[in-house]
């Protein structure tokens, strides 16, 4: 990995204690307390004053690796020199005129680059938004008004989003559910490809999908099939080789709208521009947002020009979409990952971690993982630990499993918790909770990375040395 320039020392430094916030931090945690609802508590009191590279520097001078990027998010890193100085020159001329009222040009740059860089050699269109939720929930609507069909097919373990309709379409009951309904009608869930809990091909796995989808849904009543070419939330699960295909065609074959969610694994987080790339799919819809702006709020739905242009004019667009402040910092963040080469990148610390981290899956006797370019490990049944190593490019995961082979919500909470207390961030996920998801900014210097994962690394020793 080359070496790049950053504005702040990228080093891990700890100025207070390992498990409660300094001064200043405990400050800002008791005005939280009186003036944010308990609903949106961050996960770790570190109140940050600046971040750079693979770096958070919190408000009383601790310096902290950085491996979740704000989900998925500061993929150039989280001040990144382009995009703040694009953001200058834009919020200098105009904040906001509202696209839809009186547009600009950037907006249409964005939908130009997004349409180069989407798969597929096809006529495209691309309208743009503000959330990963939003730019779901457009892509369903414009299915249906293309297809004039109503019913929306998700699969298990899926995450989509916390509006109304995206909630429906989410898996996960806790904590995005639970209480909020009722949700929206006409969504559907059907199996997906978990390979280390199904064990079946991506043929086989397709089957069984398609089978529900036309059992219990039919083709004829289906607007759209969604899909997160590497799961998110759900436990960043990467589907059998073939398994995406095989669903592609069979939608094309029945009139289906196949729609790509790449909001979490788009934009060369993967080794490549989009996910499906690596699976040799070409959406109808691809779904996109986090790292595409450098942190600014921006989202789109990109896909083939027939489908986009069936709703009516005035039919999709919002106030705030397509920002043009947004779509500057977007501009210069998806240049910034050409210029980097973000998605070679991506790979590299793939080899990293796995290099740091895969002998661990033998080590808390979980069974020994093989890996290859497809992603999918095979793993062995063991006393408890790490049960597999899987993701791509910079969207890896672990999944713990405790002595009896099943899911350990408690030694994955342990674990995270261990690397938060040493100053080093990692964010857990799954349907289960049991799985630790690794999401560095593509921009984050080797030493830190290997720092960072080496505390990963102990912890997970020192808590399975604990059962």
């Amino acid at each position: 990995m080359d070496n790049l320039d950053y504005r702040l020392p990228q080093r891990r430094h700890l100025t207070t204690g390992p498990t409660e916030p300094g001064p200043k931090g405990e400050e800002l945690q008791a005005r939280l307390e009186a003036s944010v609802p308990r609903s949106v508590t961050p996960l770790w009191p570190r109140y940050i004053a600046e971040a750079d590279g693979g770096v958070l520097v919190d408000v009383d001078g601790n310096s902290l690796i950085d491996l979740g990027s704000g989900i998925a998010v500061t993929t150039v890193g989280a001040a990144n020199p382009a995009v703040v100085d694009a953001v200058g020159q834009a919020a200098a001329k105009f904040t906001h005129t509202c696209f839809m009222v009186s547009p600009y040009e950037s907006y249409i740059e964005v939908a130009e680059r997004l349409g180069e860089l989407t798969p597929g050699d096809f006529e495209k269109r691309t309208a743009l938004f503000n959330s990963g939720a939003e730019a779901v929930e457009n892509a369903v609507k414009i299915a249906r008004s293309y297809t004039g069909r109503n019913g929306v097919a998700v699969l298990d373990c899926a995450y989509h989003g916390r509006t109304n309709l995206t909630m429906a379409m989410t898996a996960k009951n806790m904590p995005y559910k639970s209480g909020f309904g009722p949700f929206a009608s006409e969504v559907y869930r059907v199996p997906t490809s978990y390979p280390l809990r199904d064990g079946l091909s991506g043929p086989a796995a397709a089957q069984r999908t398609i089978s529900v989808l036309e059992q219990q849904i039919g083709a004829g009543n289906l607007a759209c099939l969604v899909v997160e070419p590497v799961q998110g939330e759900g436990g960043f699960v990467v589907p059998a080789p073939g398994y995406l295909r095989e669903l592609a065609r069979w939608c094309r074959e029945h009139g289906v709208v196949f729609v790509a969610d790449e909001i979490q694994s788009g934009l060369c987080r993967t080794g490549a521009w989009f996910a499906c790339e690596q699976e040799g799919v070409e959406p109808d819809l691809v779904t996109i947002a986090k790292g595409v702006a450098g942190g600014l709020p921006l989202s789109a739905v990109t896909g083939r020009a027939e489908i986009m242009d069936a709703p009516h004019p005035g039919g999709l667009g919002g106030t705030y979409g397509g920002n043009p402040v947004a779509c500057a910092a977007a501009l210069a963040a998806l240049t910034e990952m050409e210029r980097l080469h973000l998605s070679s990148r991506a790979r590299e610390i793939e080899a990293v971690v796995r290099e740091v981290l895969g002998p661990l899956v033998s080590v808390a006797g979980a069974g020994e993982t093989r890996q290859g370019e497809t992603g999918q490990g095979e793993a062995n049944p063991g006393r408890g630990g790490v049960a597999e190593l899987r993701g791509r490019g910079g969207m890896m995961a672990l999944e713990f499993v405790d002595a009896n082979s099943a899911p350990s919500a408690e030694l994955t909470s342990a674990v995270a918790r261990r690397c938060r207390d040493a100053g080093v961030l990692v964010l857990t996920c799954g349907m289960d909770g049991n799985v630790v998801r690794l999401l560095p900014p593509l921009v984050i210097g080797e030493d830190l990375l290997r720092e960072g994962l080496g505390v990963l690394a102990d912890a997970i020793r020192a808590e399975v040395s604990l059962g």
